[in-house]
């Protein structure tokens, strides 16, 4: 009793809503960059994310118009690439939220024993 779920069905669980919390960290935070993103999801309770799953996640956030992304250069630091919303990633944010809402509900519902 009381144990936490297997990692791997975890992982099944967070690869259907990991680009929610990516819009929502970004919605949050009105633009941030990969790491600083990794760390944000952390904090929310996602730690151990790594680039190799964030980056491609983003890059197809990208290609559906949810979020844009833009260099910037600082003199003496690398270069970052920071993501930001679009309003089309602002309404599936909604959507989606008001959609997993709904549906935690019914698995919470489904789940009593």
């Amino acid at each position: 009793m009381g144990q936490s779920p297997r990692p791997d069905r975890e992982s099944q669980w967070l690869k259907g809503v990991l680009d929610l919390a990516v819009l929502a960290v970004l919605a949050r935070e009105g633009s941030a960059y990969g790491y600083a993103l990794l760390g944000s999801l952390a904090e929310a309770g996602l730690p151990g994310l790594r680039g190799g799953t964030l980056y491609p996640l983003l890059g197809r956030l990208e290609d559906d118009g949810l979020v844009r992304s833009e260099w910037s250069v600082a003199e003496g630091a690398p270069a970052r690439r920071y993501f930001a919303l679009t309003p089309r990633g602002h309404e599936v944010l909604v959507a989606g939220r008001d959609g997993w809402t709904s549906f935690a509900d019914r698995m919470t519902r489904a789940l009593e024993v």
